[in-house]
């Protein structure tokens, strides 16, 4: 008999997760793992992993472990993804800005004619039949004939979707009336409660109070399925759960992404211990999570999810149904998605562009009137990958996980850092913990929530432990 190889990750509850390459896993015990190190497996051992597909007649050919393996690898498409960088003049001057923007006032951070043309052009040229592009900044609403002009310009692919990330700090009929079409959406930012949002934001009372009266104004006029927004979370001083879920809650919106000021931008100076999470940011995420699985437990008219979590979960049982570069393996960037700076430049990520702002590294790949520099994109996606690497190749979430080259470059200057010891690897592994923490609770409260976080009706099967 021939066994597909097992990586295993010991749990809290002193059981062991074995997991396949292809993303196949199971619970055990520990005298399993000690049995499956020994090569001491027992018949019922072998029986019940022949059950599973991981076990099999020697001469049996493996290509179901193959398939499943390669469901699991990010398929390159062709480019529909554009993040559009009209303007970097911003209306707002937050202490944790990951992109270093300027002053509103200031000139020459606006596309030029010339840059506004190569765009439309880029748009004319791309071949797919469907296009997503984001519009972020800077304050992409101060320059809304650019956004215009660029939806008008989108009107011949079959589906055309746009998301405006604003900070909601001002609302003029033109922006209305852009909001007001059915194929643009609106991303912004709230930190929980008026008097957080205020200390990270928006400095002034005036200005907060503007805020929230023009998030709750497009709420209520488009409903909260138009609108998504995320917190900025300090993780030396983090909002209370119930604050941070009262404060989305209350405007019927029911996703919240937790994030972490990002070690990018302003942030770089104004929050430099944002360069490697402590410890207590983990605690902090399974905090916030249990408050908010008990809080949909008890009312159960609506059911609120921590949006990075859902997107793991389905890392781990829908793979190839989420786009998140994060996790994608490999993570081919400047490809199927592409940057274009408010000056023309080319970039294969967002994280990119804030990073050759700040001056650490120029990781352009191009620019609009010079084309994709393709030797330049093929350096760096050589390593965008956790195929190859060592640690990767052992650890149980390797299925699961990605590779984030720039995010290494920005905090540590160069991509050989041992894995083990990378900000996103220990962030990664504890979340990935927490997912399999949840995905074998028995608590009724937990499964419920975890299988609306999965789209599922009924319940997810616990299936057996190999003692």
């Amino acid at each position: 008999m021939r066994m597909a190889p097992l990586k295993l990750r010991a749990r809290r509850d002193g059981d062991v997760l074995c997991v396949s390459s292809s993303g196949d896993f199971f619970q055990a015990s520990a005298d399993f793992a000690v049995r499956l190190a020994t090569d001491a497996l027992t018949t019922g051992d072998a029986s019940q992993l022949q059950r599973w597909g991981l076990m099999a007649a020697a001469d049996l050919d493996w290509n179901l472990q193959g398939l499943k393996l390669a469901r699991r690898m990010s398929v390159v498409r062709e480019l529909d993804y554009l993040i559009l960088v009209p303007t970097l003049r911003c209306n707002l001057s937050c202490s944790y800005c990951q992109v270093s923007r300027v002053n509103e006032t200031q000139v020459g951070f606006d596309w030029s004619e010339e840059t506004l043309a190569g765009v439309l052009a880029l748009i004319d040229s791309l071949p797919s039949d469907q296009i997503k592009v984001e519009f972020q900044g800077g304050e992409p609403t101060l320059r809304p004939d650019l956004i215009e002009a660029v939806i008008a310009r989108c009107a011949r692919f079959t589906h055309a979707e746009f998301v405006v990330c604003t900070n909601l700090q001002s609302l003029s009929d033109v922006a209305i009336a852009l909001f007001d079409r059915s194929d643009v959406f609106i991303s912004t930012s709230l930190d929980g409660s008026a008097a957080t949002h205020r200390r990270q934001r928006t400095a002034t009372d005036e200005a907060n109070t503007q805020f929230h009266e023009n998030l709750r104004f497009l709420v209520d006029r488009y409903g909260p399925g138009k609108i998504s927004a995320l917190p900025t979370i300090d993780p030396a001083n983090p909002p209370d759960p119930d604050d941070l879920i009262g404060a989305y809650s209350s405007l019927g919106l029911a996703s919240i992404f937790l994030r972490p000021i990002n070690f990018q931008g302003f942030a770089r100076k104004r929050h430099a211990g944002s360069k490697s999470l402590p410890r207590t940011w983990s605690d902090y995420h399974e905090r916030f999570v249990r408050r908010m699985i008990a809080r949909n437990w008890d009312d159960r008219t609506r059911v609120l999810e921590e949006t990075y979590l859902s997107i793991c979960l389905r890392r781990i049982f829908q793979p190839g149904a989420e786009r998140h570069v994060d996790l994608r393996n490999p993570n081919p960037m400047g490809i199927d998605y592409l940057v274009v700076d408010h000056d023309g430049t080319f970039y294969p990520t967002d994280e990119a562009r804030m990073l050759a702002r700040s001056g650490v590294i120029d990781l352009s790949i191009g620019s609009i009137s010079a084309g994709i520099d393709l030797e330049k994109r093929a350096l760096l996606n050589r390593h965008a990958t956790n195929s190859f690497d060592p640690d990767c190749i052992r650890c149980a979430y390797q299925p699961f996980c990605g590779r984030d080259v720039v995010d290494d470059l920005s905090r540590y200057g160069t991509i050989d850092v041992r894995r083990l010891n990378t900000e996103f690897c220990r962030r990664h592994r504890d979340i990935f913990d927490f997912a399999f923490e949840l995905i074998y609770s028995e608590d009724e409260a937990t499964r419920y929530s975890l299988c609306r976080w999965l789209g599922l009706s009924g319940e997810i099967p616990l299936g057996e432990v190999l003692q």
